[in-house]
């Protein structure tokens, strides 16, 4: 008996010892770590390794061929070996940003050990690091009053489904007022969902930011799940833990630009909303511009301001689907802009591979004498560009 507590009394105190290695986190190493001159150095102690490559989009992109036409891909830099087994890599002075990178070891993609903070886009998993003092300002946690998020679900008749998920964000102060609010719907890209704009898109830290400077109005903004089969975010409803995917079943074929309405019910019925078009605002990024393009046209009357971030805008994307939604859209826009919405908003970056749809879009509002806002960015088809988007959207609505 003696024995066996002993053999218990080692075994604990070999599993509070593996225990409080991993508390402290093992090593003391920074990475990354934000340089004065807003350079950056990255570290990794890996001292087997003969080659150490850091993939981030912070450096020159490389241009690759791709089924969507010429694109730029971050490209790698190299460590270099220091004392001990410590390879070590220092960046170029970098602007205020958000950024985000991998790490190669002996050509293995792995994380930063060292950098908790991580995102997942679609799936693929990185790091990410920012660095203040301008742009990036929109996306820290400020000491500003804050926002909640909530993730909610909902009834959709129009997809079939009982219950499916959605993000919405109310503002600073909404718990405590009686007042009623305006509406933005935020919607994402192929392969994004319901947590995309809040965790790569940093919708909640720009909102309360802007909203505390009174660059905003305070306001409702709700991301529901832009694809039609799913129920909520991979491995976040029954049956779901499967790899994400960039294509996913019923998103550009009709059903969710139908079955809107059902999103817009759940609010108006379980939030302190207004209820009139020009409180209501529709924006979203690539598959999420189709949509808010498709469903303003669809429901007229439902949205006094749109927002096109990358926006696929031409059905060819969907080449094959048949839906009344897609059809006749010039007839639909004459529709829409004969009581034109507020604010028609449209922002592309210069290297996008949707820029030449852009500009086929933006020739059939130009013909037809529809007024719209154009902002044009460096880069391609990247959440860099999507946030500065928001900031800059967000300012222009509900005025």
């Amino acid at each position: 008996m003696k024995k066996l507590t002993l053999f218990a009394s080692a075994f604990l105190l070999s599993l509070g010892s593996y225990a409080q290695q991993a508390l402290w986190g093992g090593t003391n190493i920074v990475s990354p770590q934000i340089n004065e001159d807003n350079t950056v150095t990255f570290r990794i102690h890996a001292p087997k390794a003969s080659k150490v490559e850091i993939e981030g989009d912070f450096l020159p992109p490389t241009k690759v061929d791709t089924p969507f036409g010429p694109q730029d891909i971050p490209s790698r830099a190299s460590f270099k070996e220091g004392k001990n087994g410590v390879w070590e890599y220092t960046s170029s002075v970098l602007p205020s940003e958000l950024y985000s990178y991998s790490l190669y070891v002996n050509d293995l993609k792995m994380p930063d050990p060292n950098n908790v903070y991580q995102n997942r886009d679609i799936a693929t998993m990185t790091n990410i690091f920012l660095i203040g003092g301008g742009q990036a300002d929109n996306y820290m946690v400020q000491e500003v009053p804050h926002g909640t998020v909530a993730k909610v679900w909902y009834s959709s008749p129009g997809l079939g489904m009982e219950a499916r998920r959605m993000t919405v964000y109310t503002p600073a102060g909404y718990e405590s007022s009686k007042k009623k609010y305006p509406v933005l719907y935020l919607l994402h890209g192929a392969g994004g969902d319901e947590n995309a704009w809040t965790e790569l898109g940093r919708a909640a830290q720009i909102l309360d930011n802007l909203i505390a400077q009174g660059k905003a109005e305070p306001m409702i903004v709700v991301m529901p799940n832009g694809n039609g089969a799913q129920e909520a975010a991979p491995g976040e409803a029954p049956n779901s833990m499967v790899k994400p995917s960039f294509m996913n079943p019923k998103t550009m074929d009709g059903a969710i630009e139908k079955a809107f309405p059902d999103v817009m019910k759940y609010i108006e019925k379980n939030y302190r909303v207004y209820t009139d078009k020009n409180h209501r605002a529709i924006a979203g990024l690539s598959m999420g511009g189709f949509h808010s393009l498709y469903i303003s046209a669809y429901y007229p009357d439902k949205f006094g301001y749109v927002g096109l971030f990358s926006a696929a805008t031409s059905k060819q994307v969907n080449k094959g689907v048949t839906s009344d939604v897609y059809e006749n859209l010039e007839g639909k826009l004459a529709v829409q802009f004969k009581n034109a919405p507020k604010l028609y908003w449209i922002g592309i970056g210069k290297t996008d591979f949707l820029y030449k749809d852009n500009a086929d879009f933006r020739k059939i509002l130009d013909d037809n004498g529809y007024k719209y806002t154009y902002m044009e960015t460096d880069g391609g088809h990247i959440w860099k560009n999507w946030r500065i988007y928001l900031t800059e959207f967000a300012p222009k609505l509900f005025k």
